[in-house]
């Protein structure tokens, strides 16, 4: 008899949302490896398989059997087990009864609450087939769906109806139900191409069996990469390249279980549309790749991927011609009909649409980031009145029918509507730049005016969001402040843009304040107390700690530590650039054959001062240093500062850290033979204010004492 086993579990259902389904299938696959885990049974390898009707997970060489664990109960105290004469007492013999052994067979725990009653044994392990349904049950149970629907006169509920369940332990079935369907060998293939029931005899032949029988591509994998290739080489067919976007060849993938390329035509007139209307056209409501020529500019073609093989493919793409004409001119429309009004016209329409109910319009949204675009603007040497117009426009393209019907081409269309409004080229690249960074790795602003507006819509956005309450959550950012945040944070950091964040919150803080207390009085609704400083201040720390992503987690060009990063926040830089230059060069000094003997005296310094109750200065009286060490010390303080000042005023703070990193043998000597807390009052005193002024040179760059040492 073989100790291990395949499994396999498939669960059939109508077809499944299809920009869900990788998602979907990875859920399943991890909550049945987390179950098995958690249960404690071994096996080789674990698959998952998706298709839009089906989700499944195969696991090889799944042992048949949990292995036996030690087990230990505890039970009564001593104290209560045995009476006087050392008879085991009526709770004694209960608990043994319970574990089915004399009380003679128990043993004794020491604790340091007492002793205890223990029985120690071995607890058998269960047969792994019989806890397979409930692994699979609760990995469904888990998935991460939104709304989970009902079918049928049965109480189950999941994201589809589920039309049959296959669950395979070697080539037996397993007797089970799972969301109301009785568990078989059967599964079903291609909708149209093998309706017919298909039998598996066994989990490894299931994907075979599909593919060539039931016409069914079940790994999720191989169907992507037949469909790139597919649509690769039809473009190719056609002396061009094939745009595929990773999120449209995933939600392809879970479209088609049979997935056949063919390439469309669609008139050339429509190439006089941005290329941008085209793209979003194909690929947002028809699910069609794009193909640019050589030298990269849109072919009147596309391909589309069927999910069947036609006896005549050519009706298929005649079809998806004429579904797509219609788009195509519809989109004309819209261009033609946005033109004949220049963009500014919508400048007034902008106080009828609402940016937030409490913070009013996207015209008022317009008027607070203009003001801090002009001040952004005036700061990184762009053109405040470049910057005041880009701001004046930046919301217009909302109004326009292409982004009602595309929004996610806003900003982009108000570069093409402001172009051809003759408006200064750098205002129009600015409105499309707005949006700049969308994603992790995505590009940067490149213009002064589209940096500064930018920066200022992202800060305007978090100010006033934190400001009427709503701040981001662990599992929800509905404003998307995080990617707000890290992207302001980026196009400071990595443009060079010396701009005091501070400064800049208080300013928005003010002005969502300012316009709040406006619409509270329009509403008749009284506006509470807002504390605006103290709102300033957290706006700043959950800003400048978006940073911790950027660093410790790889996407800058240095390696940071957990502690390194801490350091530098203590210190709380009002720029994001400063911060960049206070970090680099903190992980120089870290280098250093010095830095942990000075991080470990910082922390020392930093406990004895947060110990000392009254206030400490920092200015030392000579005439009180009376020991040679705390005397060398401190005219190694004095010189040291004198030489850094300059370089702390210039930011150069990797060779003011060099610097510094000399106190070494003084600290390590004055600690060795000086005593700080001394009686003498005024003696203590000085001490501790020599103490706190070499820490404030430090603290020049980083907190020290947040590091190991």
């Amino acid at each position: 008899m073989s100790t291990s086993r395949d499994f396999l579990v498939e669960i059939g259902t109508e077809e499944l949302p299809p920009k869900s389904l990788l998602n979907l299938s990875a859920a399943f696959a991890a909550g049945v490896a987390k179950g098995l885990q958690d249960a404690g049974i071994a096996y080789k390898s674990l698959e998952a398989f998706a298709t839009p009707r089906r989700l499944a997970v195969r696991v090889k060489k799944l042992t048949e059997q949990q292995l036996d664990r030690p087990l230990e109960k505890r039970g009564p105290p001593v104290k209560a087990a045995f009476d006087a004469s050392g008879a085991p007492t009526q709770a004694a013999l209960a608990f043994a009864r319970g574990c089915g052994v004399e009380v003679s067979a128990l043993e004794q725990l020491e604790t340091p609450k007492g002793e205890w009653l223990v029985f120690r044994g071995t607890e058998a392990g269960a047969r792994t087939v019989n806890l397979l349904p409930g692994i699979v049950t609760a990995s469904l149970d888990a998935l991460p769906i939104a709304r989970r629907m009902r079918w049928g006169a049965g109480e189950a509920q999941f994201v589809r109806p589920v039309h049959w369940v296959l669950m395979l332990w070697g080539h037996d079935v397993i007797e089970a139900e799972i969301l109301g369907q009785k568990a078989g060998n059967l599964t079903y293939g291609h909708r149209f191409m093998a309706p017919k029931a298909l039998k598996i005899s066994s989990p490894a032949s299931y994907v075979g069996t599909l593919f060539k029988r039931g016409k069914v591509m079940a790994d999720v994998s191989a169907r992507r990469d037949s469909i790139r290739a597919g649509v690769t080489a039809a473009a190719e067919k056609l002396d061009g390249i094939a745009v595929i976007d990773d999120a449209l060849l995933d939600e392809v993938t879970g479209l088609v279980e049979w997935p056949v390329p063919l390439a469309g035509r669609f008139d050339p007139q429509f190439l006089e549309l941005p290329p941008e209307v085209l793209i979003a056209t194909m690929q947002e409501h028809q699910r069609y790749f794009p193909v640019r020529d050589a030298q990269g500019k849109l072919m009147p073609w596309f391909i589309t991927v069927a999910n069947i093989e036609s006896r005549d493919p050519s009706q298929v793409i005649a079809g998806n011609e004429r579904v797509v004409r219609p788009r195509l001119t519809d989109a004309a429309f819209f261009y033609r009909t946005d033109r004949q009004k220049p963009l500014s016209a919508h400048v007034e329409a902008l106080k009828r649409v609402t940016f937030q109910t409490l913070l009013g319009s996207q015209h008022d949204k317009s008027e607070r980031v203009r003001a801090l675009a002009k001040s952004i603007a005036a700061t990184i040497g762009g053109d405040p009145a470049l910057a005041d117009r880009a701001a004046e426009l930046s919301k217009c393209d909302l109004l326009t029918n292409m982004v009602g019907e595309f929004p996610e081409l806003q900003g982009l269309m108000g570069r093409y509507y402001a172009l051809h409004d003759h408006e200064p080229a750098e205002v129009a690249e600015a409105l499309r730049e707005q949006y700049l960074p969308r994603f992790a790795g995505d590009a940067l602003p490149a213009t002064r005016t589209g940096m500064a507006l930018s920066i200022a819509d992202k800060l305007d956005t978090i100010a006033g969001i934190y400001a009427t309450g709503q701040k981001p959550t662990g599992t929800r950012d509905p404003f998307g402040l995080r990617r707000a945040a890290l992207g302001l944070l980026r196009t400071s950091i990595e443009h060079g843009l010396d701009l005091d964040l501070q400064q800049l919150i208080g300013q928005a803080v003010a002005a969502a304040r300012t316009d709040m207390a406006r619409v509270a009085t329009e509403q008749g609704k009284p506006l509470g107390a807002i504390d605006a400083e103290r709102l300033a201040v957290e706006v700043y720390d959950y800003v400048i700690e978006r940073l911790r992503a950027y660093y410790v987690e790889g996407t800058a060009d240095i390696t940071v530590s957990v502690e390194a990063f801490d350091a530098v926040l203590a210190t709380r830089p009002a720029s994001a650039l400063d911060f960049d230059a206070r970090l680099r060069a903190l992980v120089q000094f870290l280098q250093l054959p010095d830095a942990t003997s000075l991080a470990a005296a910082n922390k020392r310094i930093a406990n004895i001062l947060k110990k000392v109750s009254e206030p400490v200065g920092a200015t030392v009286d000579d005439s009180q240093l009376i020991d040679p060490a705390e005397q060398v010390l401190a005219e190694q303080v004095v010189a040291i500062a004198r030489d850094v000042e300059p370089m702390f005023a210039a930011r150069d703070y990797t060779p003011a850290l060099q610097e510094l990193a000399a106190l070494r043998r003084a600290v390590d000597d004055f600690f060795d033979s000086v005593m700080v807390n001394v009686d003498d009052p005024a003696l203590r005193a000085n001490r501790l204010a020599l103490l706190n002024r070499m820490r404030g040179l430090f603290m020049r760059v980083a907190d020290l004492s947040r590091l190991p040492g």
